[in-house]
C-alpha cells in the first residue's frame, strides 16, 4: 500500500546553512571494540536541521558511529556534545532505527504494539497508553500504508512492510535527531521512494537526520550533506564535494590497507 502523504506539500531538501547551530558535535571521538578502534579521532558537527548520509566501505565504522550517537556505545576517547534545546523547541529525544538484522522478528509482538513502543520515553514501564496515544499510533500506521495491519504479528510482515513499521515507530518518538542505519537495505524501489518522501517531510520539520547508506546515487539525489568514513573522516560537507573521485579513491585505498590485528592507535600530540 502506498504512503498516505501529499508529495506536493513536501519541499526539495534544502541546503543547510553553515551558520546553523550544531545538533551534535564530535570532539576527537574514538570508538573501539576489544581495544581495536572502529572510528579514529573524529571531529566535526551535524548542524541542526541537516540531512546527512554516512557512507563508506564495510567495516568503516558507520554503524559504530550511529550506536555512539544513539547513546548505545561509550566512546573510548573524545566525546559527543549534544545541543540543549529550550522548552519551546522541538523535543530533544533521539530516535534510532537499527538494521533489521539486529531485530529478532520471531518475538511474538503485534504490529500496533511495536509502533506503540515509540511512546516508551513518555510512558515508561508502568503507565498505560491513553486513547490519544493509541490514535497517534494508528495514524502513524496509516501514514506508512499499514492501516489494517494492527493485529499482524511482525513475523508475518514482508521486509518492506516491517521497515515501514519501524518508520512508524520513529514517527511516534517525535525526536529532534533521527538516526537511521541502512534504512533502505533489501527493500524494493517503490518502498524506498515512499520512505524517502517521509524523510523529506522530517527534514522540512527541521529535524536532524543522519542515515547510513550505500547507494551513492541516492546520496547525490536526496542528501545535501555527507560524511565519507573509513574509520576516520575522509571528507565531510556538501555531498557533491564529498563524493568527488579523489575522495572515493582514497577511501578504497585505506580500506585495502586495514589491519584488523593492529594495536591501539595513539594520536600524536602536537
Amino acid at each position: 500500500m502506498p504512503l498516505k502523504l501529499d508529495l506536493e506539500e513536501l519541499a526539495t531538501p534544502r541546503t543547510v546553512a553553515h551558520a546553523a547551530p550544531a545538533a551534535l558535535r564530535l570532539h576527537d571521538l574514538t570508538l573501539s571494540y576489544q581495544g581495536h578502534p572502529a572510528v579514529h579521532h573524529l571531529n566535526g558537527e551535524f548542524a541542526s536541521g541537516s540531512m546527512t548520509a554516512v557512507i563508506g566501505p564495510n567495516g568503516a565504522g558507520k554503524s559504530s558511529l550511529l550506536h555512539a550517537l544513539a547513546g548505545q556505545m561509550k566512546p573510548s576517547g573524545g566525546r559527543i556534545e549534544r545541543r540543549q534545546f529550550d522548552a519551546a523547541s522541538v523535543p530533544t529525544r533521539t530516535a534510532y532505527l537499527p538494521q533489521q538484522a539486529e531485530i529478532d522478528r520471531s518475538f511474538p509482538i503485534l504490529a500496533l504494539d511495536l509502533v506503540m513502543l515509540g511512546h516508551w520515553q513518555r510512558l515508561g514501564g508502568w503507565r498505560g497508553a491513553s486513547a490519544a496515544q493509541r490514535e497517534q499510533a494508528l495514524h502513524a500506521l496509516e501514514a506508512v500504508g499499514l492501516r489494517g495491519f494492527e493485529r499482524r504479528l511482525i513475523a508475518e510482515l514482508s521486509v518492506g512492510q516491517f521497515q515501514r513499521l519501524l518508520f512508524a515507530r520513529v514517527m511516534l518518538q517525535d525526536a529532534a535527531v533521527i538516526l537511521l542505519d541502512e534504512p533502505f537495505n533489501a527493500i524494493d524501489a517503490r518502498t524506498t521512494a515512499e520512505l524517502l518522501v517521509l524523510l523529506k517531510r522530517w527534514h522540512g520539520e527541521q529535524r536532524t537526520i543522519i542515515a547510513v547508506l550505500h547507494d551513492m546515487e541516492q546520496v547525490r539525489q536526496h542528501f545535501p550533506q555527507a560524511l565519507l568514513l573509513a574509520r576516520e573522516a575522509i571528507a565531510w560537507g556538501d555531498s557533491a564535494e564529498v563524493l568527488k573521485p579523489q575522495h572515493l579513491l582514497r577511501t578504497r585505498q585505506m580500506a585495502e590497507a586495514w589491519d584488523e590485528q593492529a594495536a591501539w592507535c595513539e594520536k600524536a600530540v602536537a
